[in-house]
């Protein structure tokens, strides 16, 4: 990898998406090369280094579960400071992600649809600090989360149905028999289409926010020092536009999810 100094400015600002190790060492400064050393001599068929993309993933892995048990560690009535802006996460995402959709089966998915929530939002948040990287922004890593879904949606309804009936389920009853044949077949692609469009709609939506940010600030470079107050303030606007969609990608996310569970368990809704 070319040294950052010697790489036009353009290049720099678009080095925020190489995921190789060597740039997440310079820009955490955190030698991951041991790690990795002893990664790379496991029996397994892919690459399990760590990079910047992992690394944020870990923090916010981190940062997820001590704030929630910050927040239950609470003994007093009445919370107060950082526990009562949890708590209202906590409330929100259950009351109005989990329980609208799931209604008393929403307790056994809370801990799940809830992980969802506040991991992609601390990968979303985090992917805003200088020199960060966002997880989101990354195919790879929305592909896994909605994989994570499909599973759950797929387990649930077996669970619910049994295994025969949810396949079973899957196309109304009452209609003639070759009907099925062509109803069978779009049934499935529609099952596959919820996690493929949970894992485009993040990465689309995270990705495109970064590359405008880059864009107005790329106005500097190319055009000169007299556009800067412009492509600042605009860069300023959507940097913040950026903390409102880091909020909404994560609920949109945690709803879908909980609505695709939910019609998984309660076919006849």
């Amino acid at each position: 990898m070319a040294h950052p100094e010697s790489l036009s400015p353009m290049a720099q600002m678009f080095e925020e998406f190489d995921l190789t190790t060597e740039h997440a060492q310079h820009i955490f400064g955190i030698n991951f090369e041991p790690l990795n050393h002893v990664l790379k001599q496991l029996p397994i068929p892919f690459d399990i280094s760590v990079n910047k993309a992992v690394f944020i993933m870990w923090l916010s892995a981190f940062l997820s579960f001590m704030l929630i048990f910050y927040a239950g560690r609470g003994r007093g009535l009445v919370a107060s400071g950082l526990r009562n802006a949890m708590e209202a996460l906590f409330q929100f995402v259950k009351f109005d992600i989990v329980d609208t959709n799931l209604g008393h089966e929403g307790q056994k998915w809370l801990p799940f649809i809830g992980g969802l929530f506040f991991f992609i939002l601390f990968n979303n948040l985090l992917g805003l600090i200088p020199a960060g990287f966002s997880p989101g922004s990354n195919i790879n890593v929305t592909a896994s989360l909605a994989i994570l879904v499909l599973f759950a949606i797929l387990i649930a309804g077996m669970k619910k149905q049994g295994v025969i009936g949810y396949w079973l389920h899957l196309a109304p009853g009452g209609l003639p028999k070759w009907i099925y044949i062509i109803l069978y077949p779009i049934e499935v692609i529609s099952l596959l289409a919820k996690p493929f469009s949970l894992a485009v709609r993040l990465f689309a939506n995270l990705l495109a926010g970064h590359i405008v940010i880059f864009a107005l600030l790329a106005m500097i470079i190319l055009f000169g020092i007299y556009v800067a107050p412009l492509s600042l303030a605009f860069g300023v606007i959507m940097y913040a536009f950026e903390i409102f969609v880091a909020f909404i990608q994560a609920y949109i996310f945690a709803i879908l999810s909980s609505v695709y569970i939910g019609a998984s368990i309660h076919p006849e809704h």
